[in-house]
């Protein structure tokens, strides 16, 4: 793989970019868990919320040589738009299978017939799905979400305290528990809107906030003021935690996120500036922070031969610095410290303007791993 990149990079004429370096590694991490797995001779490779389809085409190309693993696949793209799909089917190169061959086959319990394509990158055959659960059984699958678990919607709760006044003047805080911060329409003329506390518990602080909080220590909890869960997000790894454990394989989940209870981390993205996340609804995208804590648990509540390994911080691309011009070493510099640094890079004079560089993200950029146990700790892992 390394003589692969370093001969990309040299058919471009120069650096590869962030996105495409690890695109590559995670084909590469596919490749291994599959011979880890004993290399079968089928394998669905399931990607949730594909977006465009470069992560599955870049993938496709970078483990061109790779004939076997490539000759095992079966494609599978869950959850996206029309829109999205028909973009994909470009990126990927598709075209309808040949009549001779072709299949009509039923998607889930709606049984809507899934539209089976070739693609043109290597052959491979894709087929696009509402949700996982839909992807056929039976078969070892891995399963890539890349950026996906920041997108399922999550609930907010906040510890709110009374600050009450008695008869004598005197300030007593007397907490009154956890309020779930919900949307409501803002006070005066126009259509805007803003955050309230409900007046007590709500449906989903019941269902969901005590199983939330039952890791967290007792040091812990008595921190905590904010607290954010995302149940789509527990149920889906509940999901794919049973899949691999009784088919075999495994997940790779790479996002934004912390190992411990995620608080007020919600936020709106619009032409790559944050916005205020109520401002304009339907303009921005949202996202909130993985709480990558709760998804490990999560694999642990589902007892179904699995487990959860990491999160580990994105890792080494330094080597790609090897055999670079001045020109390029710094591009890639750059690129590496945006993926993988931790706040403002080292580099920087005391005049130098921070905003010169990228702000490294690496601390908040995760991977986790959800293997069958068959499999053992996975590459990158151990």
């Amino acid at each position: 793989m390394a003589k692969h990149i370093k001969s990309l990079i040299q058919f471009r004429g120069g650096p590869i970019t962030v996105a495409e370096y690890m695109e590559e590694m995670v084909g590469v991490w596919c490749m291994c868990l599959w011979h880890q797995m004993g290399q079968p001779n089928h394998l669905h490779l399931v990607e949730l919320g594909p977006g465009w389809g470069t992560l599955m085409a870049d993938l496709l190309r970078g483990t061109a040589k790779f004939k076997d693993f490539l000759q095992s696949l079966s494609v599978h793209m869950v959850k996206c738009s029309p829109a999205l799909k028909s973009i994909q089917q470009q990126t990927l190169k598709c075209h309808p299978k040949d009549q001779a061959d072709s299949t009509c086959a039923v998607d889930g319990q709606k049984g809507k017939p899934t539209e089976d394509q070739i693609s043109q990158i290597l052959g491979a055959a894709i087929s696009w799905h509402l949700d996982l659960e839909y992807v056929p059984q039976g078969v070892p699958t891995i399963i890539i979400a890349h950026e996906f678990y920041d997108a399922l919607p999550i609930h907010q709760f906040q510890f709110l305290v009374l600050l009450l006044w008695d008869v004598c003047a005197s300030r007593q805080r007397t907490p009154q528990g956890w309020c779930e911060k919900l949307v409501d329409v803002a006070e005066g003329s126009g259509p805007g809107f803003w955050f309230v506390l409900s007046p007590g518990p709500t449906t989903a602080s019941s269902l969901y906030l005590a199983k939330q909080m039952k890791w967290p220590s007792l040091e812990e909890k008595a921190k905590i003021e904010h607290v954010e869960v995302c149940p789509s997000a527990l149920k889906l790894t509940a999901e794919i935690a049973r899949r691999v454990g009784e088919d075999g394989g495994g997940a790779l989940v790479v996002d934004y996120g912390d190992n411990v209870i995620v608080s007020d981390s919600l936020q709106a993205i619009r032409n790559h500036e944050l916005v205020k996340v109520l401002q304009d609804p339907g303009s921005a995208d949202l996202s909130a922070y993985v709480d990558f804590a709760a998804i490990k648990h999560a694999v642990e509540d589902a007892a179904a031969g699995s487990s959860a390994f990491g999160p580990v911080c994105q890792s080494q691309f330094l080597a790609l610095l090897q055999n670079a011009t001045e020109e390029q070493g710094e591009a890639l510099q750059l690129g590496y410290w945006s993926l993988v640094g931790d706040g403002p890079p080292p580099w920087l004079d005391k005049d130098d303007d921070p905003k010169s560089a990228p702000t490294g993200m690496g601390s908040q950029y995760k991977a986790l791993a959800i293997v069958s146990d068959a499999c053992g700790a996975p590459i990158g892992f151990q």
